[in-house]
């Protein structure tokens, strides 16, 4: 039965329907049974409640629970431990009531008791105590049968799963319990207190899980003021100068950048924590720079996630005192609110629109001038997100704010991100063929310059690359084309990245080529005519043959124009 039911909710289902529940339990009841006869049944039942929520509903009205706990009488380890393994997977579950673990006040005082018996008594014993602490009774009932001191030690041991279940276990019996919290300032254990023990848990090098959990219980223990914010315990671990409760607030912005900064469920936990949002903008105008700036780097970190930018980050209009941050503020604010601002700009954002209003362009460009490379990066990036799909007058304010020389000057940029960065920037300009033409119409020149000096110059591939797709996008111009037509230099490096070492290369090379012999547009025919002179068919006929399955395709769709 055993290995039938496990990881199959079919099979649960169908064992249940059958009647095997009642059986199993009658067999774990037998005092004649063999222990390991019971123990097995405990198991079957557990896997069964692993379910669905109907297969715990179908044990519940068995009385699976008094049955259980009458189990854990039983002088047999394997079989205690197996019954609180299934009782642990049945109160984990949302539809048992908590209130049937305090039927009878003789349980809980059991539990306590078995705590010492093994790991994973104190592994079980210690989750079921936090699924079903729920309330300030259940945290009384608990709190005078001893939990804390029963569960204090548990925090130093070798298992991490008792390490983790016992600091739940103090997370849920702190909550908005000033008299709990009271009690754990001055519990120590191997000559540790215990908020010495959580800011321990609190370091990077430990489990998220384990950070965020310890910093609930410092929180209730602060707010129920059984620690100071300037208590020494927590100035140790944070910050050696942690004097002012500025700092502290500093450190729990800190600590919420550093939580949120690679995970989804995690940033989504961090902001649906009550008036998080709220917080994090006043923080963004507090008069201490520090905690300014770990403001900001909180909400950098939580500006990572697209499904917020949607929601929090517009409810709160979070663009408003970030721009009031960026237009007055030192470099190391800059740095970090720029790169959140990046994030707001890009395309599904909406808090793109209003930014644009309140005069970023201007500001974002006069960071490109700056002699800090990062806010240079920053000011490029920011204007490449704003140029992506945008309307015609926002890629020409943005020229217009640019100037020619600056673009100029980011191009001849020593910092390959400036430079990737920019040309992304033009890349996005010069998408949709009306806009295409109308750019190429007024700083043509200037660009076909810039594109020359590039595909000259000594860069890598990823650099050449973009700059030939910028290339492909003027091909696609109706106008713009000719600008390519018309400039021999620029056909032949074409011509000669078509047959270059590296198919990337080659590939945005063979866009661009297609881009201008394209059949359904006027004068493509003596486009066609003059790139067979030049020996494009040639090289196309070559590449049709090519092992790279891209390259080939591109070659044999780009050879059909000229047979069309």
């Amino acid at each position: 039965m055993k290995n039938a039911v496990i990881g199959n909710n079919k099979q649960k289902a169908n064992l249940i329907v059958l009647g095997a529940v009642p059986r199993l339990l009658y067999l774990l009841q037998q005092e004649t049974s063999s222990t390991e006869l019971r123990a097995e049944c405990a198991v079957v039942l557990g896997s069964l409640a692993m379910g669905t929520e109907n297969n715990v509903k179908s044990l519940l009205d068995c009385h699976i629970i008094p049955a259980l706990l009458q189990g854990l009488l039983s002088p047999d380890l394997k079989f205690i431990e197996a019954c609180l393994r299934c009782l642990r997977t049945i109160f984990i579950s949302p539809v048992t009531p908590e209130d049937l673990l305090y039927t009878d006040a003789t349980v809980i005082s059991h539990l306590m008791a078995l705590l010492s018996r093994s790991r994973y008594t104190q592994e079980y014993i210690c989750q079921i105590f936090s699924h079903c602490c729920k309330g300030p009774d259940h945290q009384t009932i608990l709190f005078n049968h001893g939990a804390v001191q029963h569960i204090a030690h548990l925090l130093v041991s070798t298992s991490y799963k008792v390490r983790m279940q016992a600091l739940k276990c103090f997370s849920v019996l702190a909550f908005e319990n000033p008299q709990v919290s009271m009690t754990l300032v001055n519990v120590s254990v191997d000559g540790e207190l215990l908020p010495q023990i959580f800011v321990k848990m609190l370091q990077r090098d430990k489990p998220i899980e384990m950070q965020l959990t310890s910093a609930k219980c410092l929180t209730s223990m602060c707010r129920a003021g059984a620690i100071r914010t300037d208590d020494s315990c927590i100035v140790l671990k944070l910050d050696h100068d942690l004097k002012h409760a500025h700092e502290l607030r500093q450190a729990a912005f800190k600590l919420y950048a550093s939580l949120g900064a690679n995970d989804e469920d995690i940033r989504k936990k961090i902001i649906e924590t009550e008036n998080m949002m709220d917080r994090i903008v006043n923080g963004l105008s507090e008069s201490s720079i520090k905690v300014r700036l770990a403001a900001v780097r909180c909400l950098h970190s939580l500006s990572r996630s697209v499904q917020q930018l949607r929601t929090s980050f517009q409810d709160h209009a979070v663009w408003k005192p970030l721009m009031k941050v960026l237009q007055n503020a030192p470099n190391e604010i800059l740095v970090v609110a720029s790169s959140t601002l990046c994030n707001l700009l890009l395309e599904f954002s909406p808090s793109k629109e209003p930014i644009l209003e309140s005069g970023a362009i201007e500001l974002l460009c006069s960071l490109t001038q700056s002699e800090n490379l990062a806010l240079r990066v920053n000011g490029i990036w920011a204007l490449m997100n704003m140029a992506f799909q945008a309307e015609q007058k926002i890629k020409s304010d943005i020229l217009r704010g640019l100037s020619t020389e600056q673009l100029f000057q980011l191009l001849s940029d020593s910092d390959v991100n400036v430079l990737m960065k920019t040309l992304g920037l033009l890349r996005n300009l010069l998408s949709t063929r009306p806009h295409i033409d109308h750019i190429m119409s007024t700083h043509g020149k200037q660009i076909m310059q810039a594109v020359t000096l590039i595909l000259e110059g000594e860069h890598n591939i990823e650099v050449k690359e973009q700059t030939l797709c910028i290339l492909a996008n003027i091909a696609d111009g109706t106008t713009a084309k000719e600008l390519i037509m018309t400039n021999d230099d620029i056909l032949q490096k074409i011509k000669y990245y078509m047959s270059h070492s590296n198919a990337k290369l080659q590939l945005a090379a063979m866009f661009c080529i297609s881009n201008l012999i394209w059949n359904e547009e006027e004068g493509s025919q003596e486009r066609q005519d003059k790139l067979r002179d030049m020996g494009i068919v040639d090289i196309l006929h070559k590449l049709s043959q090519s092992s790279d399955p891209n390259l080939c395709d591109k070659a044999k769709t780009a050879l059909q124009q000229y047979l069309a």
